[in-house]
């Protein structure tokens, strides 16, 4: 079976699949002082929480955004899995032409995420990922990764308010009754969900009158769902995404059925 890990800057995903199935789904938080002991261990752990045995990983691949993991986790699939992983990184084939100023700037999740995307709903297509920083991607009509868009992610916004305000306090990240809030922390959510709610819709917006075409907008990561149900922009919501695009790349670069 493939291992695919995403290792982003609040939580790693792992995706165990079987072919084209994901068979088990397993978050463990993001901390770059763990060593490879550690998450290994709470890695087979969870495995074998789940009912898959460790002996049947054989194939892993790693997307990365925080650099001093990705070598960890490539010791910890060499010593747990006895598996050489792939990385994607510059000279992976992805198959997507990246027309960005620098294409080594565009991070790894960006472009497993577009890959993934254009095979399960073709193009022109958007995705907005909700995570550390909620990040917008732009794919054209001919498939080509055009950019995006990056903000705070909402729960960074709600801590830096926390933090730099000697009144305002850890709120919910949860739409109020009401953008007119008339307490302080209805105040708040309208703020940080209503107020990203219209974040996306205006980013979204703009998106497709720039690629022309009828885009679909795919929503991904932590507060997808919160946001959708005030923001009536995404054609669907798929959690799944980066490790269904892991998978993608690595058949790309793989040629065998072993998992």
């Amino acid at each position: 079976m493939l291992l695919a890990v995403d290792i982003g800057n609040s939580m790693v995903n792992l995706g165990v699949f079987k072919y084209e199935s994901l068979v088990a789904n397993l978050r463990v938080s993001t901390d770059s002082r763990r060593s490879s002991d550690e998450y290994g261990l709470m890695i087979r752990d969870l495995l074998a929480l789940n009912g898959v045995e460790r002996s049947t990983i054989t194939d892993v691949c790693i997307c990365s955004v925080v650099p001093p993991l990705t070598g960890v986790f490539e010791e910890l699939s060499e010593i747990y899995f006895d598996v050489k992983p792939l990385t994607i990184s510059a000279g992976v084939r992805t198959g997507l032409q990246i027309n960005y100023d620098n294409p080594r700037d565009v991070g790894a999740d960006r472009i497993v995420d577009a890959v993934a995307a254009i095979h399960l709903y073709g193009q022109p297509v958007i995705i907005v990922d909700f995570g550390t920083a909620t990040v917008f991607d732009a794919i054209s009509k001919d498939g080509v990764y055009l950019g995006g868009a990056i903000a705070p992610g909402i729960n960074v916004a709600a801590e830096a308010l926390f933090l730099n305000t000697s009144q305002l306090r850890r709120v919910e990240l949860v739409a109020p009754k009401s953008a007119i809030g008339q307490n302080t922390s209805n105040a708040l959510q309208a703020g940080l969900v209503l107020g990203y709610a219209g974040l996306v819709t205006g980013l979204v917006d703009r998106f497709k009158v720039e690629l022309g075409g009828n885009s679909k907008v795919i929503g991904t990561g932590g507060l997808a769902t919160t946001i959708s149900q005030e923001a009536d922009v995404f054609d669907d919501i798929n959690q799944d995404l980066t490790l269904i695009g892991l998978r993608l790349i690595y058949n790309m670069n793989k040629s065998n059925d072993r998992y």
